[in-house]
């Protein structure tokens, strides 16, 4: 006992004196972590508000400006607000700013870095930023106060913690260390240099931890497993998902290592119109969510070159340098015959497994040439890929549908590369998935990537399930992992998103004057709601159940006739394929079928524009609506969901939205709807309609936080994370994957297809 004590008491006051250092130094680190949160916040407010500023400042409202910072500091954090001109003279301010504090107090402060000031009022974070008119002269200098006393509660809350927690750890240690003195010292000194080997050095050594520390082993294994667990994902929560975070991983976790992106639709298309070449971005979610990847990455996209005149702008290795404004990536583009392009694209892909995937009731066409077209194309982009590759262990970005075969192809050639495969429509359960006659070969195709990523939870049990349905594979339903053919693919969930902020907003004038130049352009009179919805021209996106719901609505409720118009904005698509055609034509009947039948005077409840719109265009329907209907009858995600809430920046606007889109699982404070149910979708439309604008600030502001926080750059950052976690794993413990294993199977599911 007293050889226990002499270990004991030393112990118990180094760990009071740790206490008391890591107290003091955890206040330090707590402080200097919430003043650079109240900086970022300070200038993400003061950019909010920089359009209208100005103009009032510059008008002389005073009772506008007042009223603009009154409501600005109903936010619990924000104290007060005021406005220094040019001669340190407060001009405006809210009731809430301290009396004592001058604008001459503040005028040493930075922009971007704010001080802490201790007033009688209490500890305030003071920041400053000035305010430019539209020519760039400065008008003063906007001050924010925000309120510090949250920090001083939560540092002695972690003071408090750090003392139960040092409190318990002395406690434990004492008890540890009485029952370690008890042992031969030797023994203890082997025990613990075994413990604390792990089982590689058991095994290396030939021995195994004693049988009394076995437990001890397991326990503290899964205490090192939860410490680690939580580390993850406190540093997840603390990373600011941007560009930069994504250079930063590249650079830090990935070592810049090659990047390249595989993709049929290419993100610039250039045709040439009446003897210009002009440049069309395409209606497309997939490249509305990957290019702020590449830009922020760099590297190279594979992509169909399907342009009029992109022929004409690639060098001689069929590269081309893009955004043409301000080129930061490379385009490869891949020439395809018009017979491939047919086969492949419009016949396989989108005859055969976009309905397949998708619940809209309409039949998939399986053809054996357009099978036969669709191996060759993928082929071909796979020696694409192979060419492309400057390094042996590239990660590899395999997007959608159209390339299902194309990581095992890749697999042959790169066995080191990393492959992640992204999956953007729904995956359908195992007896839908079974029509395919080539199921399997498709299933052994998408087992070639080492992470394979969906958007929901759902969508990847569904795969599991096919996959334990249809191949000799082992699947592990703890982890999410398939194995097959001596090599192991993860199964995850990465909900995609769009950038935040969007850069398509940053042009664009207030709420109010998009919605006169909607109102222009369509001749719409001022009293009129808008009701928005903006697609392809495609039957799974519930175009005609919104015309019906719109139709029911006015069946209803006649006094909404003449008060709300309803603008579809279709962009056409696949075009070639009979079932699209025709749909074209129905969406178009339809709309004029209850045009005439609500029509009065200059009046029509539906305003119907089919064609591509870019960008910024669309950005501005979006902010000129006053809701917008996303009725998916089948979405993988839907990301018109995301862009409406993220172009809302006065946080007003209802989104009205499928429950079958991926979308209706993140943005749960939108109006959910059954598109196939008229009444609810009417019901739906009237309550966002006449829903109160601090009911559609709460909705807004919480959809507008969670795409802030959980956007593209996220969304590609946890891929990255994830795949560079599994090159670590595989450049420690030797490849998991034998190329050799893979080839023979592959070519011979390839060649052994099934008769129709």
């Amino acid at each position: 006992m007293r050889l226990s004590l002499r270990f004991v008491l030393p112990l118990l006051l180094v760990l009071g004196l740790v206490a008391y250092g890591v107290t003091h130094l955890v206040d330090r680190l707590t402080l200097r972590w919430f003043v650079h949160d109240l900086d970022m916040r300070s200038t993400l407010i003061a950019s909010t508000v920089a359009e209208s500023l100005p103009d009032l400042i510059q008008a002389g409202q005073r009772a506008r400006v007042v009223d603009l910072f009154n409501r600005m500091v109903q936010d619990e954090r924000l104290y007060a607000i005021g406005f220094c001109d040019n001669q340190s003279q407060l001009v405006y301010k809210t009731v809430t700013f301290p009396p004592a504090l001058s604008c001459t107090q503040l005028r040493n402060l930075q922009p971007g870095r704010g001080r802490v000031l201790r007033l009688p009022q209490g500890s305030l974070h003071a920041a400053m930023s000035p305010v430019q008119d539209t020519g760039g002269q400065i008008l003063g200098t906007l001050v924010l106060l925000h309120d510090m006393s949250f920090i001083e509660r939560r540092s002695e809350d972690t003071r408090r913690y750090v003392f139960y927690l040092f409190v318990g750890l002395g406690a434990v240690v004492s008890l540890i260390t009485v029952a370690i003195a008890q042992m031969s010292w030797w023994g203890w000194v082997r025990g613990v240099r075994i413990l604390l080997s792990g089982d590689w050095l058991f095994k290396a050594a030939g021995t195994r931890a004693p049988p009394e520390l076995q437990p001890v082993v397991k326990d503290l294994r899964a205490l090192i497993r939860g410490l680690e667990r939580e580390r993850r994902s406190r540093d997840e929560s603390q990373v600011s998902w941007n560009p930069e975070a994504l250079r930063t991983i590249l650079r830090e976790d990935l070592r810049g290592d090659e990047m390249l992106i595989v993709s049929n639709r290419e993100p610039y298309i250039h045709n040439r119109k009446d003897g210009v070449i002009q440049v069309q971005r395409p209606a497309s979610g997939l490249v509305t969510a990957l290019e702020p990847v590449m830009l922020a990455c760099s590297g190279t996209w594979i992509a169909h070159g399907s342009g009029s005149a992109d022929r004409d702008l690639v060098d001689a290795r069929d590269h081309v340098s893009v955004p043409p404004e301000r080129p930061a990536y490379t385009i490869r583009r891949v020439w395809l015959s018009q017979e491939q392009e047919e086969g492949y694209y419009y016949g396989f892909s989108n005859e055969g497994l976009w309905p397949l995937c998708h619940i809209a009731h309409t039949r998939p066409v399986f053809r054996p040439p357009d099978w036969e077209r669709y191996v060759e194309v993928n082929s071909k982009f796979a020696a694409t890929v192979v060419e492309e590759a400057d390094t042996p262990d590239p990660v590899i970005l395999v997007q959608d549908y159209h390339f299902a075969l194309l990581p095992a192809m890749i697999r042959r050639d790169l066995p080191e590369a990393t492959i992640i495969a992204f999956w953007h429509i729904p995956w359908p359960n195992p007896e839908a998935f079974g029509i395919c006659p080539w199921a399997e070969q498709i299933l052994a195709g998408m087992l070639g990537s080492s992470i394979l990523g969906f958007h929901t939870r759902f969508h990847c049990n569904n795969f599991l399930d096919t996959v334990d349905r249809f191949l000799e594979a082992r699947v592990d339903r703890e982890t999410n992992t398939v194995s097959y053919q001596g090599a192991r693919t993860a199964v995850k969930r990465y909900p995609i998103s769009i950038e935040w902020p969007p850069s398509a907003v940053a042009g664009l004038p207030a709420v109010d004057a998009c919605r006169e130049r909607v109102r222009r352009r369509h001749g719409l009179e001022a009293n009129l709601k808008i009701v928005l919805g903006i697609d392809r021209l495609d039957y799974t996106k519930g175009i005609l159940e919104r015309f019906l719901a719109v139709e029911r609505l006015l069946e209803v409720e006649p006094a909404w006739t003449g008060r709300v118009v309803f603008i579809q904005i279709g962009a056409p698509s696949r075009s070639r394929i009979p079932e699209y055609r025709d749909f074209a034509e129905r969406v178009e009947q339809e709309a004029a079928r209850i045009n005439q039948r609500f029509a009065r005077d200059h009046y029509q409840p539906i305003v119907l524009r089919l064609e591509h719109v870019d960008a910024p265009e669309v950005y501005t329907y979006y902010r000129a609506a006053d809701a917008c209907m996303v009725s998916s009858l089948h979405d993988g995600m839907n990301l018109v969901a995301k862009e409406f809430a993220a172009a809302r920046d006065d946080e007003q606007g209802v989104l009205i939205l499928s429950e079958f889109t991926g979308a209706a699982r993140e943005l749960v404070e939108a109006l959910i709807i059954n598109p196939y149910d008229m009444d609810q979708c009417a019901s739906a439309l009237r309550m966002a309609l006449t829903m109160q604008p601090r009911e559609q600030r709460d909705r807004m502001r919480s959809m507008r936080g969670l795409i802030q926080e959980f956007n593209v750059y996220r969304w590609a950052g946890r891929m990255l994370l994830d795949a560079s976690v599994m090159r670590r794993r595989t450049l420690m413990l030797g490849s998991g994957r034998v190329g050799d294993a893979r080839e023979e199977p592959l070519s011979r599911s390839l060649r052994g297809d099934r008769v129709l």
